[in-house]
C-alpha cells in the first residue's frame, strides 16, 4: 500500500505526467527532455530522479549519457497503464508530441552523420550482395505471427531485427557495443508502433540480463566476428528460458579468405557439425537448419535450449 501510494504521488504532478507521456514514445535523455519541455535540467533531473526511485521509470547509463524509459513487463505495467489514461486531445501533450517529432528527426540526423563520419555508412547484407529480404522472409517464418513473447538481438546493429518482428512480440530488447549502431536504432525505433523496443549498450559475452529472461534470442551475422563462438552462444542461452528458441543467422561455410581483411571476419562462416556441435555443447538442440541461397549462402540455424 505505501509503494503504491508513492507512486501516485510521484505521477501526480503535470510535469511527471508529461515526462511519462514522452517515455511511452521510447527512450530519451535529459537534454532531450528539456528540448522538448522546454523546461531547465536541474528542474527535470529532480523529476526524474523522484520517477525512478518509485519505479515509473527506469535509469540506464550507456557511456556519458544515461538514458530514461520505461520500465518493461509487468514492472512497466503501472506506468503504461496511466499513459493509457492520459487525454489524447490535450493541447500541452499534442505540442510535445510535435516538438518529440523535432527532436527524434535532429537524433536520426546526428546518429548518420555520426555513424557516415567514422567510416561505417554500410550494412553488411548490403556489402556483401546477400539476399537481406529472403533472409527476413525465412526469419518471419520461425515466429509465430503474434504472441511471440520477449525476444532479445544480441548484436542489433541499427535495429533491423527489432523492426521486423516488433509486430509479432510482447517485448523487445537489442543488445549492441556500437554507440553510434545504437544512435541509429534508436532513430529507427522511434515511431509509438515500438514503443515495446528498446535497446541497450552491451558485450555479448556478459550481458546485463538475468537468466532465463527471454522466449526468442536471435544472433544475426554475429558469431561470425566473435573471437569465441561457443561462449556467445552459451551467454545467449543463457538469457533464454527453457524451451525457448534461439535463431543463429550467419554466413554458411565458405572459402572467401578475403573476407577477413576486406570486413574483419573472424570465421569463414560455419557449417553444419560445427553449428551444432556448439548449440549441443552449450546446452540446445539443434533444428532442421534453412538456407537462403545468394553470392554467400546464407544458414538460418534454428535451435531449443534444452529444459535441464
Amino acid at each position: 500500500m505505501d509503494h503504491l501510494l508513492t507512486t501516485l504521488r510521484a505521477a501526480a504532478e503535470p510535469t511527471r505526467l508529461r515526462l511519462l507521456a514522452l517515455a511511452g514514445r521510447g527512450a530519451f535523455c535529459v537534454m532531450e527532455f528539456t528540448e522538448i519541455l522546454g523546461q531547465s535540467q536541474p528542474r527535470l533531473s529532480r523529476h526524474l530522479k523522484l520517477m525512478c526511485e518509485c519505479g515509473l521509470l527506469n535509469r540506464v547509463r550507456e557511456g556519458s549519457n544515461v538514458w530514461f524509459a520505461l520500465p518493461t513487463g509487468a514492472q512497466g505495467a503501472f506506468a503504461r497503464d496511466l499513459i493509457a489514461r492520459l487525454p489524447d486531445d490535450d493541447p500541452v501533450l499534442e505540442s510535445d508530441r510535435r516538438q518529440v517529432a523535432r527532436v527524434l528527426a535532429e537524433r536520426a540526423r546526428i546518429a548518420s552523420e555520426s555513424f557516415r563520419g567514422k567510416g561505417a555508412d554500410w550494412d553488411e547484407m548490403r556489402a556483401l550482395d546477400l539476399p537481406a529480404l529472403a533472409v527476413e522472409t525465412a526469419l518471419l517464418s520461425l515466429i509465430p505471427d503474434q504472441g511471440a513473447g520477449r525476444l532479445l538481438d544480441i548484436g542489433t546493429g541499427t535495429g533491423r531485427v527489432l523492426e521486423l518482428l516488433a509486430p509479432r512480440v510482447t517485448e523487445a530488447l537489442g543488445i549492441d557495443a556500437s554507440k553510434a549502431m545504437l544512435a541509429l536504432a534508436r532513430a529507427r525505433l522511434s515511431k509509438a508502433e515500438y514503443a515495446h523496443c528498446a535497446v541497450r549498450l552491451g558485450d555479448m559475452y556478459r550481458l546485463p540480463l538475468t537468466d532465463a529472461s527471454f522466449d526468442i534470442v536471435v544472433l544475426q551475422m554475429v558469431l561470425h566476428y566473435a573471437e569465441d563462438p561457443a561462449g556467445a552462444i552459451a551467454e545467449a542461452l543463457r538469457a533464454l528460458r527453457p524451451g525457448g528458441r534461439l535463431i543463429v543467422i550467419d554466413l554458411a561455410e565458405h572459402e572467401r579468405f578475403d573476407l577477413a581483411t576486406r570486413l574483419a571476419h573472424r570465421w569463414r562462416g560455419f557449417s553444419d557439425t560445427t553449428m551444432h556441435r556448439l548449440l549441443s555443447d552449450s546446452g540446445a538442440a539443434a533444428d532442421k537448419p534453412l538456407t537462403v541461397p545468394g553470392p554467400l549462402d546464407v544458414r538460418i540455424w534454428p535451435a531449443t535450449r534444452n529444459a535441464a
